[in-house]
């Protein structure tokens, strides 16, 4: 009988001994004849086992989404930094300079002429003058080097904006808002701006006169709404970074004294104001400006009075008082030349 390690037929002839230890994993054609074969069903392999492909993890497809994620972390990370770089801020936005003003007083030389606001118009050199914002009207305007027909207007349109509320508003002019002017003001001018009203000075830095026109409350009123009003405005690119206007504007207004009744003589009291606007790229989105320099004449004025927080016209019949305007010390730092003009007789009505 065979062993049950024997092929069922026996030891095959011809086989020596030799081949005894290899008898173990060696099979002739009788044994595997002999093996019983089972197939298992469909349902079988299955259900029961493991199937014959095993999936290998989605090893790949990790790596790949996490090299999309690092991609992105440092696209990221470098558009934040190029954004947050202190360098290229300080080379794209310069900071403003303080406003330089300079507000001259003219006196008349005799009597201030008196009549009702229409007759006064129109026996004087603004009698061809435009009214309001009608007399501020834009240039031609064409591109620069570094900056688009858009740009150009939208700097030119700010400029006239700006002179339209620092000297056209009824609320301003009366000394009761100053916030559309300061509305338009870059931001770092308003601690100026601000300093300059809760703390007038004539410094040449801090005048409110500077920044707008203004008459004392207490003694002139608007005697006609219907400011007239006559000049330019200019736009130059001076550099890649920086456009300026410059305005140059002649405003006349008619008061009468505080409290007056309607039907009272009125005055002619006129303002040459020249600005200097800057604008920046930041300054064209938001809609702001800088205004860099302020020279003003306004009259008629007396000399002996101070001009620096508001304006205190004369008005009709009346004349200057004696004396000029308040002395200037050349030992002192920090202060501005006391400047004071005569007021020509050819621009006062002739009524």
């Amino acid at each position: 009988m065979a062993g049950p390690g024997d092929p069922p037929e026996g030891t095959p002839e011809g086989t020596s001994g030799g081949e005894d230890e290899y008898r173990s994993v060696v099979f002739d054609e009788s044994f595997i004849r002999a093996a019983r074969i089972q197939e298992y069903s469909a349902h079988e392999r299955l259900t029961d086992h493991a199937p014959a492909v095993r999936r290998r993890p989605a090893r790949r497809s990790r790596q790949a989404l996490a090299l999309v994620l690092l991609i992105a972390i440092a696209f990221g990370t470098a558009v934040y930094m190029g954004l947050r770089n202190p360098y290229q801020t300080q080379t794209a936005r310069r900071t403003a300079e303080p406003l330089r003003m300079t507000v001259i007083p003219l006196s008349p030389q005799g009597a201030v002429p008196g009549a009702a606001p229409e007759s006064l118009f129109a026996h004087s050199p603004a009698a061809q003058f435009r009214i309001g914002a009608e007399g501020v009207p834009l240039p031609a305007s064409r591109r620069t080097a570094h900056f688009s027909d858009s740009q150009v207007v939208a700097a030119l349109t700010t400029a006239k904006e700006y002179i339209v509320h620092s000297s056209l508003y009824p609320e301003v002019l009366t000394r009761q808002q100053v916030r559309p002017v300061r509305a338009l003001i870059d931001a770092d001018q308003l601690d100026q701006f601000d300093e300059s009203f809760s703390h007038p000075a004539a410094d040449g830095r801090h005048a409110p006169t500077g920044w707008l026109v203004r008459f004392d409350p207490a003694l002139a009123q608007l005697a006609d709404r219907k400011v007239r009003v006559q000049g330019t405005l200019q736009a130059a690119e001076t550099d890649s970074s920086t456009l300026e206007v410059t305005a140059d504007h002649t405003l006349v207004y008619a008061l009468r004294p505080a409290g007056a009744a309607a039907d009272a003589p009125a005055s002619l009291f006129t303002v040459r104001r020249e600005l200097q606007f800057r604008f920046d790229r930041e300054d064209l989105r938001t809609h702001q400006l800088q205004l860099i320099v302020s020279y003003v004449q306004a009259g008629p004025l007396s000399c002996a009075e101070d001009s620096t927080n508001h304006l205190r016209p004369l008005l009709a019949g009346q004349t200057a008082k004696t004396g000029g305007p308040a002395g200037t010390d050349p030992y002192a730092t920090g202060g501005a030349t006391a400047l004071c003009g005569a007021l020509a007789t050819s621009t006062q009505p002739r009524v």
